[in-house]
């Protein structure tokens, strides 16, 4: 169980640096001004390909399948302690759900918690299948969505203009707004698409079986072991780190390669996640190592994932918005890569010695109460099996 949760901490934490490192564009540029770059210098064109192929898209899949992983191992625990499995779901996804509204609403849009208590809710149905129905789900999933991307990737946005005027004033007021400014600006409800209100019916209820599939991975691979024993399993980690990384790399540039090619989008989808995979195995095989002492900063930036996730939002926005340093769209992609490190080192450090004095972040700790609607959050259950008295592992993975 310690090796297991170890690994998912540090997974978590891992996560978390190339998730920051993707919104950097989105804190810098804006969610839809991302992704009209132009007249970029060599250094910051470069770096945004390597982002774009690398880092974006990849690791916020990991994040997904440690959410998947962390339902069976919730699951189990619950199970063991005679607790009622989906009420205590139920619960735990309605905070999220609060988290993730507050967090979109008066800090940042580019929240993913919301969607994460929506998609939370919707695997409960999922939660008692058969491994290998889970694998089925997941697989099938993945590959429908990832066709859906197929078409000419120049008709994305109807109404061309329309997402110019959009992303202008975007790009205004997050430089230069004050705070409410901002706020109204980001909750105004304006459309930058120009879609009829049926595509956003229709993006809505799409949106839960795109995002499925990895948090359906995650749950095959809780119940089918892995993490358990790193060492015996370091072949089936080198080969899985090699073989999905490739083939994702190799799927996500050709977006890149050939930018016409009405497959791209299908085969940047499909890549994202096959290299997510990749990196996952990636990682597992630093625990394939005796002593690797480095792993040990990963696990407690994980540990506090809620909380660094949010102080990430917290902080970007200060520096990159009008009502702070107001660098919004001027530093270029290079200096948000290296503000994004620099950042995340930090956070690395205050978890260490946040950790030093408490045992979980204090949104982690609103999770626990509210999840077990208990002070102590999780509290330790005993039991008697065969005569010999059990107790629950204190260490539980905060996901």
């Amino acid at each position: 169980m310690n090796q297991r949760v170890g690994t998912i901490d540090g997974l978590r934490g891992f996560s978390l640096l190339g998730i920051l490192l993707a919104n950097m564009l989105i804190f810098q540029y804006g969610m839809f001004g991302k992704d009209k770059l132009t007249d970029l210098m060599p250094g910051d064109h470069i770096a945004y390909t390597w982002l774009k192929i690398f880092i974006e898209s990849s690791f916020m899949p990991i994040f997904m399948f440690l959410f998947g992983y962390s339902m069976i191992m919730m699951k189990e625990k619950l199970e063991r302690n005679g607790h009622k499995v989906k009420r205590h779901f139920v619960r735990r996804f309605m905070l999220l759900l609060i988290f993730g509204l507050l967090h979109s609403v008066y800090i940042w849009e580019g929240d993913i918690l919301f969607s994460y208590g929506l998609m939370g809710l919707f695997m409960i149905a999922f939660l008692n299948r058969k491994k290998k129905t889970l694998l089925i789900w997941a697989i099938g999933l993945l590959v429908v969505t990832s066709v859906l991307g197929y078409g000419d990737p120049n008709q994305v946005i109807e109404d061309e203009e329309k997402a110019e005027s959009y992303i202008e004033k975007e790009n205004h007021i997050y430089s230069t707004g004050s705070y409410s400014e901002v706020y109204s600006f980001r909750n105004s409800g304006e459309d930058p698409f120009g879609w009829p209100e049926y595509m956003y019916l229709i993006v809505l209820l799409i949106a839960p079986f795109v995002a499925a599939p990895m948090f359906l991975i995650g749950m095959y691979a809780a119940k089918a072991g892995w993490f358990t024993r790193p060492i015996l399993e370091k072949q089936k980690y080198i080969r899985g780190a090699s073989i999905f990384i490739t083939t994702g790399l190799i799927l996500k540039s050709v977006r890149y390669l050939f930018p016409e090619s009405q497959w791209g989008e299908v085969a940047y989808t499909l890549g994202s996640s096959i290299l997510a995979i990749g990196y996952i195995f990636g990682f597992a095989l630093l625990y394939t190592a005796a002593n690797v002492r480095y792993r040990l900063w990963f696990e407690k930036m994980g540990r506090l994932s809620l909380t660094n996730y949010l102080m990430q939002s917290v902080v970007c926005t200060a520096v990159f918005y009008g009502y702070g340093f107001g660098w919004f769209g001027k530093l270029g992609v290079l200096s948000g890569i290296g503000i994004g490190l620099v950042l995340y080192s930090l956070q690395i450090f205050t978890s260490h010695f946040y950790l030093k004095v408490f045992k979980m972040g204090p949104f982690e700790k609103v999770m626990r109460v509210g999840t077990y609607l208990s002070l102590k959050g999780n509290p330790k259950f005993k039991k008697v099996k065969a005569g010999v008295l059990i107790e629950e592992d204190k260490n539980v993975s905060n996901g």
